[in-house]
């Protein structure tokens, strides 16, 4: 078998072999980190499990090297996995309304959940269809998918079966807020489990107020932290939150002020406080501030529009 030749600069000054910890660069992925055997022919390396330092031809040589990569390797993951969690998301969890393709606001009692399709459709496109329907004398349909909308809440219940059947994310997760809402956490627990391994943020921010306040669950806080920070990943805002005040009240606020500034660019209200109070203690500079105020702006007026702003008015008006 070839091996590979060990580069210049994987020595130090005095010609000794640097350790991992001292220079990542220093190991060659071009080969085994353990026996040196070159990735050539029939020969695949395969990177670590947990870093993206080093590579191996097999799994005795990644066992092998475990004790000596062991500490560079956690300290890598934990830098892999921060470089996910502080990126910003391109969205929240919510995504866009499908019809007017405007961000779906923070505020979930100004969107819906249609059974039939699972699509998340925003008050404002809801409304406008419902007026469509009434002066065209139109029977009700889904405003996205066109399935005739059931008029009672088991025929609902029905249509989104079907998709939990068909193991839609978002109907498995509808299940579990609903038996959540019934405090029947046991079966709150298995559909969020599973709405949670396919993806979905609010799952995953569900399951870590549940083991937090042991519904159903042993209380936990490590499955509290990974819970929100795959639903935080997910561009969970609230969850964000959460993790913030978290870091904070273990005197981590560099930590805090990321996950706060991310929320707030998100909209949420909740993070500007908590910025705003850093700011008074003078945690936060000003400039910095100012600039996370004008993004929490632009993130809110992004989801208004006159056909939102009516709908808004007309349910005002109804609950006078």
């Amino acid at each position: 078998a070839q091996s590979c030749s060990i580069p210049l600069n994987a020595f130090d000054d005095s010609g000794g072999m640097k350790t991992m910890s001292e220079d990542n660069e220093a190991v060659d992925t071009s080969c085994c980190a353990y026996c040196g055997i070159a990735e050539i022919d029939d020969i695949k390396l395969m990177d670590c499990d947990d870093c993206d330092l080093v590579k191996y031809c097999s799994d005795a040589c990644q066992k092998n090297h475990k004790p000596e990569h062991d500490d560079a390797c956690k300290k890598r993951a934990a830098e892999l996995r921060d470089e996910l969690l502080f990126k910003q998301p391109e969205s929240s969890h919510l995504g866009d309304c499908p019809v007017c393709c405007l961000p779906l606001s923070l505020d979930t009692a100004k969107s819906s959940m249609m059974m039939c399709c699972s699509k998340i459709i925003c008050y404002g496109c809801a409304c406008a269809n419902a007026v469509r329907e009434v002066e065209g004398r139109l029977k009700h349909t889904c405003l996205f998918c066109r399935e005739p909308a059931p008029d009672t809440k088991e025929g609902r219940g029905r249509q989104n079966m079907k998709r939990v059947k068909a193991n839609d994310p978002a109907a498995i997760n509808q299940v579990g807020e609903e038996q959540y809402d019934k405090e029947d956490y046991d079966t709150a627990f298995e559909y969020y489990t599973k709405a949670a391994e396919l993806g979905v943020a609010e799952s995953h921010f569900r399951l870590s107020l549940m083991y937090h306040f042991e519904l159903g669950v042993e209380k936990d806080e490590g499955k509290v932290i990974h819970h929100m920070e795959k639903a935080a990943i997910g561009g969970h805002p609230r969850a964000r939150n959460n993790l913030g005040c978290e870091e904070w009240n273990n005197d981590n606020s560099d930590r805090a002020l990321k996950h706060w500034i991310i929320a707030a660019t998100q909209g949420h209200d909740d993070s500007i406080k908590h910025l705003m109070n850093a700011y008074k203690g003078g945690f936060v500079d000003r400039e910095v501030l100012a600039a996370t105020l004008r993004a929490h702006k632009a993130a809110i007026d992004a989801t208004k529009s006159p056909q939102r702003e009516a709908a808004e008015k007309y349910f005002q008006d109804l609950h006078r």
